[in-house]
């Protein structure tokens, strides 16, 4: 059974940074793409970034690039995101995620690539 776990949200200043987390389990984590997602209150899921299985790769929404950087550790079996100069429009939940096959890319930003989600964490950026 996959089991993803996120930590590291909280709350920030806007301007600031923090770093989030995934450590998962019950998959062969050097060959999934893993990826993150995020949802603010009455909005829908949207694509934050995805890192390919051998770490090489990786795709960023629009509204994350050039602030946010997704990196893996695959001895530790634990994706990271590293975010910074938050904004307010930042704040939501943030989900890690993986996709229901290995060894695959090329449409990690869309939302039906996946099927093991985390139950996400807070990030709150204060104006």
């Amino acid at each position: 059974q996959v089991q993803l776990v996120e930590s590291g949200g909280g709350l920030v200043q806007a301007g600031g940074s923090m770093t989030l987390s995934c450590v998962a389990s019950g998959l062969a984590f050097d060959t999934y793409t893993m990826g993150w997602f995020r949802q603010a209150p009455g909005k829908e899921r949207e694509f934050v970034a995805s890192n390919g299985w051998d770490g090489d790769n990786a795709y960023y929404g629009d509204a994350v690039l050039g602030r946010f950087t997704v990196s893996r550790d695959n001895a530790k079996n634990t994706v990271y995101l590293q975010l910074k100069n938050l904004k307010p429009e930042d704040t939501a939940v943030y989900y890690c995620a993986a996709p229901k096959l290995p060894r695959a890319f090329s449409r990690s930003m869309q939302y039906s690539f996946y099927g093991h989600w985390g139950q996400g964490t807070q990030v709150t950026v204060s104006s």
